[in-house]
């Protein structure tokens, strides 16, 4: 089993993968808390769901808080005798980075950009993934990374005002749009949401697909990758 972690500033998102399929999914709060407190939640909820924790062989993280990314590496080595491993900048993942300063992208939407083009080979992508942020990709479909944006997220604008929520969803659908009409001329591209709230996004039937885990997923691919 392989145990994937998304390390965030607001919540750690984590999944346990059997082979290629998620096993189990959790969460846990970026709380400032000490390394045992981590390990013994890791402990935890692997037991209570009926895994045994000598039954993952491979941690595979992300971070884009690096204390908490440190504290959480520590983790892994004392309570499952593991060294992750992480992904981050000079990792091989398969993705040109066609943008000016590589070193800025997150390994979150990295990880995303991998697992985009793992499940959806030689088409050109449009990544949207609604987490605390809201944060959008163009990949080509010779697995470029042609750049992105991040927006605000959309728990923070419902909970401001209702309207700017709209607004916000008015402006993923326009740039999108505009991505398609400007880079993908000759192949519309596959829109993907991911993230927390991409559900909120179902009924409208705007996007082509909801992959809710994609980052984990991209975490196991990489891993194999880096074999």
């Amino acid at each position: 089993m392989i145990l994937c972690l998304n390390i965030g500033d607001t919540y750690i998102y984590g999944g346990v993968f059997l082979d290629h399929e998620i096993k189990l999914r959790f969460r846990y709060p970026s709380v400032d808390a000490c390394t045992d407190t981590y390990g013994l939640f890791l402990k935890e909820v692997l037991e209570k769901n009926g895994i045994d924790k000598e039954d993952i062989r491979a941690v595979s993280l992300c971070s884009v808080a690096q204390t908490l990314g440190q504290s959480i590496i520590a983790v892994c080595k004392k309570y499952f005798s593991i060294t992750p491993f992480e992904l981050k900048a000079g990792i091989k993942t398969g993705i040109e980075l066609e943008i000016k300063n590589p070193l800025k992208l997150g390994a979150d939407r990295m990880a995303s950009a991998v697992a985009s083009a793992h499940h959806f080979p030689n088409r050109n992508l449009i990544i949207v993934d609604f987490s605390m942020a809201t944060t959008l990709s163009a990949q080509s479909n010779e697995k470029v990374y042609l750049g992105g944006a991040i927006l605000p997220g959309i728990k923070s604008s419902i909970e401001a005002f209702s309207d700017r929520a709209e607004k916000l969803s008015d402006a993923i659908k326009e740039v999108t749009q505009r991505t398609n009409q400007s880079i993908f001329l000759s192949e519309p591209a596959i829109l993907i949401s991911t993230g927390d709230y991409a559900h909120l996004f179902e009924q409208e039937k705007f996007f082509t697909i909801n992959v809710p885990d994609l980052v984990l997923h991209g975490l196991r691919l990489v891993l194999e990758k880096n074999k």
